[in-house]
């Protein structure tokens, strides 16, 4: 019953955002699609005025719609935190708008059966009905004729409909539950996930600088998170390297400093080292231990580019302090192949070294990309990953001081849109992933283990050029 409750809630919020978006609609006409303007900038240069359309065909009163952290960007390039999309980037959500505000809320529902090693060929796997979710709220607005700013808030109820394990996720590794190690499992995220403002100042069309502070937030490291990427939107779960590329986008406590020059952008954060700790329902100590750089590029509106350094201090909650040094690199692109067609895909570097470690440093890769027909969308994820023996709590006496083993994944999925009411898709899904073991870990795991699930999604509509769908 608690986790129906919980169902029922978060279904709730999404058509709640819908029904207050509808109102607002009501009192405003959409101007025929010939007089939309279309923005976009290109290589080298960027839109004075970008316009970005709701999914009602009209701008914020006329006033044009911007970036969260430029008032010379489109919005479409909006990412997780501070990070960068491609412009082509398509956008899933709601608007609302007043006098001065602008409003977006946003997020992603699934229901779902996972079992993985479905044939039991290893002592890892596991099974379970369980829900992953999460909603995202924004607002903006301008301050003064340069200035803006922007607040966000991120929510999830993991905790409650994942539980405080987590879901089963063969290889997975990071973060903790009842004192213990999490292995083969993905934590669930915080409840509070981001609690965010910010202030950007435009010097000219072509430069900003911005201040960016979140209690929790994400700092200026790795790619846009993977859930926020347009091609890993269908897949329930998180990828097996995100320790390695991008699970800094919850941190409590982060300052990051951010200049923009045309589509070149360079930016700072001092944040906390420490993953979360267990407690999913409050807030960690801040610390602002860690740094990290990262600098990104789009040279045109379907491509986005970052390269990111991170120096994180006493990473986890067990076990001896360890800190390390965090490298990621990323291309994200996006194409729109026709009305209601588009193939949106990343590819992803992370490689972590520990400062004393007693291992050789790890690398990670992700290649993903979803193609979306209309209704259907067909989604595939390849990714290789060096889990050393510490992490998958092997015994090390038997398989290897410091030993590294390469892991292979390849994911594919089919998802469904069923129907749409209010703005607010229902869709079916099902999708499955191969495993490739090292032989020294099949006794564990099995030779080749495979995991299914299939999925109900609850996600809002696609907001482009006066339509959704």
């Amino acid at each position: 019953m608690k986790k129906i409750h919980t169902f029922l809630w978060m279904i709730g919020l999404l058509v709640a955002t819908q029904v207050a978006s509808a109102q607002n609609e009501h009192h405003h006409h959409t101007p025929p699609p010939d007089s939309i303007s279309h923005q976009q900038p290109h290589a080298g240069h960027t839109t004075e005025k970008p316009v970005q359309e709701t999914s009602s065909g009209h701008s914020m009163h006329g006033a044009p719609m911007s970036h969260a952290f430029s008032l010379n960007l489109p919005m479409n390039r909006n990412g997780s935190g501070t990070g960068w999309l491609p412009d082509a980037a398509p956008m899933y959500g709601y608007m609302v708008h007043s006098k001065k505000w602008m409003y977006m809320f946003h997020g992603n529902l699934f229901l779902r059966y996972t079992n993985h090693d479905i044939s039991n060929k290893g002592s890892r796997g596991g099974s379970r009905f369980d829900a992953p979710n999460w909603v995202m709220g924004m607002g903006q607005r301008r301050v003064g004729e340069k200035g803006l700013f922007r607040f966000s808030a991120m929510l999830s109820l993991d905790r409650l409909t994942v539980e405080g394990g987590g879901y089963p996720l063969l290889f997975q590794s990071g973060e903790t539950w009842k004192g213990k190690s999490l292995v083969d499992k993905q934590h669930p995220h915080d409840l509070f996930s981001e609690l965010s403002v910010a202030y950007t100042h435009a010097f000219s069309p072509d430069v900003d600088a911005f201040v960016y502070v979140g209690f929790p937030g994400e700092p200026a490291f790795g790619p846009v998170a993977f859930m926020h990427r347009p091609s890993s939107l269908y897949n329930p779960d998180a990828p097996i390297g995100h320790h390695w590329q991008d699970a800094t986008h919850i941190t409590f406590g982060v300052s990051t400093l951010g200049l923009r020059y045309k589509n070149f952008k360079i930016e700072g954060s001092n944040f906390t080292g420490r993953e979360p700790n267990e407690e999913r329902f409050g807030f960690d100590t801040p610390r602002f231990d860690s740094w990290s750089a990262r600098v990104s590029y789009n040279p045109t509106p379907e491509w986005a580019l970052q390269v990111s350094q991170a120096w994180v201090k006493d990473v986890h909650e067990l076990g001896p302090r360890e800190d390390v040094n965090k490298t990621t690199a990323s291309v994200v692109h996006a194409k729109k192949l026709g009305a209601k067609t588009s193939i949106n895909s990343a590819a992803v570097w992370g490689y972590n070294k520990a400062v004393k470690g007693h291992h050789d440093p790890q690398h990670s890769a992700l290649v993903e990309s979803a193609l979306n027909l209309n209704k259907t969308a067909i989604y595939g994820k390849y990714e290789w990953v060096q889990k050393s023996a510490e992490e998958l709590l092997l015994d090390e006496e038997i398989f290897g001081h410091g030993k590294l083993f390469p892991v292979n994944a390849l994911t594919l999925g089919v998802n469904q849109n069923l129907f749409k009411v209010a703005n607010t898709n229902l869709a079916i899904g099902v999708q499955g992933t191969w495993y490739g073991v090292d032989h020294s870990l099949q006794g564990l795991y099995g030779k080749n283990p495979l995991s299914f699930e299939t999925y109900i999604r609850l996600f809002p509509g696609l907001m482009s050029a006066g339509s959704s769908r």
